[in-house]
């Protein structure tokens, strides 16, 4: 069976705010972004607190759903129906050979950047577009969003035991 390190997850769902804070930092592209997003000092203060919180729990679930997208062998167990009870030996002599390839910060993270460009990119593009947003805008969002999960997807693809890390594939 596929292990799901719960921690690598919690961990990654913490992303989001981290690079978050140095992406929107004033002097990075925090002032460019309000400016092409219609926001201002102003609006953006008051009770924060709710919105961190609510940032974590969905930042949960993209790092939850990105195994799904970096763990090849979730598709060998998909082709099973997730029931190894009932799988054929091809299934147990393939996760045998390479039941641990590819687990590697190095493939989480190229696979969440493909993710990005292919995935998230589109969808923030075409938002934009009918928000009548600007490009400037799109790219800003979507470079926090590529770089985010990119960085998310490394560290669980390449932390999937409790007890080590994997910057590049274990021979």
């Amino acid at each position: 069976m596929v292990q799901i390190n719960f921690w690598a997850v919690l961990a990654a769902s913490l992303i989001p705010l981290f690079t978050g804070f140095i992406w929107y930092h004033p002097k990075v592209f925090g002032t460019a972004w309000m400016k092409e997003s219609g926001l201002s000092q102003e609006k953006m203060k008051g009770q924060m607190i709710g919105v961190f919180i609510f940032t974590i729990i969905l930042s949960l679930f993209i790092a939850y759903f990105l195994h799904f997208v970096i763990i090849h062998q979730f598709g060998a167990l998909g082709m099973i129906g997730a029931d190894e009870m009932n799988a054929n030996e091809s299934y147990h002599a393939f996760m045998k050979d390479y039941g641990m390839a590819y687990r590697s910060f190095g493939h989480g993270a190229l696979h969440s950047f493909m993710t990005g460009l292919m995935f998230v990119f589109p969808i923030i593009a075409i938002n934009s577009m009918f928000e009548r947003k600007s490009w400037k805008y799109t790219m800003i969002n979507t470079g926090y969003w590529t770089l985010t999960i990119t960085i998310m997807g490394g560290i669980i693809c390449g932390w999937y035991a409790v007890d080590g890390f994997y910057w590049v594939t274990q021979k």
